[in-house]
């Protein structure tokens, strides 16, 4: 029997690496995984296969930096308290546009805590956030939302694993860099090379040679997909590879990987987002951190970071940790609160143009707003999942 569990000592050699330690585009990631956690290939291949297999892992696959391919944002819904759970259920399961879904909660009269529904949504080029939005609105009966795109990015990442014996106030020796968000335009190769390269990995491409049949399948050779693959890189377009762990759902033994995460809101007078998001972005235990403009509903907060664990005070003193960091640096904070994680699913969100044009034209089929059929995967999606509108594709278009 192979161990499948993330508390196996081999499994939590490998995922301390798998996870979030391998940056961009690599020609043979899992040997770079075993290089960087000691073991042998073979071993880790198996592992992998075996976690996948059993859904401890949730999926294998080459992440993007999907903010320079698409138009995306952080959406807090307000959603009558009776339509919660199915304006839940449509976003998961009936929108491929919609990523992380969230039921969040705070402190009874905190600014923002009559908003229980998060989503990030991505749309791809040509098409706007605030129209998918208002279509989002319409289809589950919400009452309002606010959108709140990221400016500037300083942490993304996962590593949960690695992240369960790091200390309160752990940071790296240097502020964190701000990536800006900024939309890059690809040619046809590239968007066939990026289809390819980001499609989640079945646990038989778990392989030695796993982009062999990525670069078939769009017809190339292989020393060309890897050309294009690597200039994709280079212009800061491909993320990591990762494998992601099931941190949300207990594994079939009823092991937790996490069990809690605080989304934790800070308000810094303007000019001090850059500085501000750089020294809490530069602390271990975050896996995200933006510049996000929530406004005054929220209490004028514009700088946004996620934490994860098992024990609600573990993650209530890291914040407590940052917050002494930012005073020690100088920095003002006007405004603090943490909106706690509830029920969550994730799934990767689609960007292609052309998906989207065929979502849209599916607008006027019958509403399944409420219907608890599986999420259908974007690749394989029908469009047949808006409803009470009608929108020709380039209406969409700003």
């Amino acid at each position: 029997m192979i161990a499948t569990e993330h508390t196996d000592s081999v499994n939590r050699k490998i995922l301390a690496v798998s996870e979030d330690q391998i940056q961009g585009f690599v020609r043979e990631p899992f040997k770079k995984i075993a290089g960087l956690s000691g073991l042998n290939e073979e071993l880790v291949l198996d592992r992998i296969r075996a976690m996948l297999s059993v859904g401890t892992i949730r999926r294998v696959r080459q992440t993007l930096l999907a903010t320079s391919l698409a138009e995306g944002a952080l959406v807090a819904w307000k959603v009558p308290p009776e339509k919660l759970e199915s304006a839940f259920d449509y976003m998961f399961r009936q929108d491929p546009f919609s990523g992380h879904v969230v039921v969040r909660s705070t402190d009874p009269g905190a600014a923002g805590g009559e908003y229980k529904l998060w989503t990030t949504i991505k749309v791809p080029q040509g098409f706007g956030v605030e129209r998918h939005a208002h279509i989002l609105l319409r289809e589950v009966g919400g009452e309002k939302f606010i959108i709140m795109p990221a400016k500037g990015i300083f942490t993304l990442g996962v590593g949960h694993v690695r992240r369960k014996t790091i200390e309160p106030g752990a940071r790296t020796d240097r502020p964190a860099q701000m990536i800006p968000s900024r939309i890059v335009q690809l040619s046809d190769l590239e968007w066939r090379v990026l289809t390819a390269l980001k499609r989640e990995f079945s646990v038989q491409e778990v392989t030695t040679n796993p982009w062999r049949t990525r670069a078939e399948e769009v017809e190339l050779t292989l020393d060309m997909f890897f050309s294009v693959a690597e200039n994709l890189d280079k212009r800061k377009i491909i993320g990591r590879f990762s494998t992601f762990l099931e941190h949300v759902k207990p594994s079939a033994a009823g092991v937790r990987v996490t069990r809690f995460n605080g989304l934790f809101h800070w308000g810094v007078p303007a000019g001090m987002e850059m500085q501000a998001g750089s020294e809490v972005g530069r602390h271990e235990i975050l896996t995200h951190c933006y510049w996000r403009e929530a406004g005054a509903e929220f209490g004028n907060v514009n700088i946004m970071a996620v934490a994860h664990g098992t024990e609600k005070r573990r993650l209530l003193d890291h914040k407590i940790a940052i917050d002494h960091h930012l005073a020690a640096c100088g920095i003002p904070v006007v405004y603090t609160n943490v909106f706690w994680g509830g029920r969550s699913e994730i799934k990767p969100s689609e960007i292609s143009p052309v998906v989207y044009k065929a979502w849209l034209q599916g607008c006027n089929s019958e509403s399944s707003v409420g219907q608890s059929q599986a999420p259908v995967p974007p690749s394989s999606y029908r469009y047949k999942h808006c409803t009470r509108t009608s929108i020709h594709p380039h209406s969409a278009k700003e």
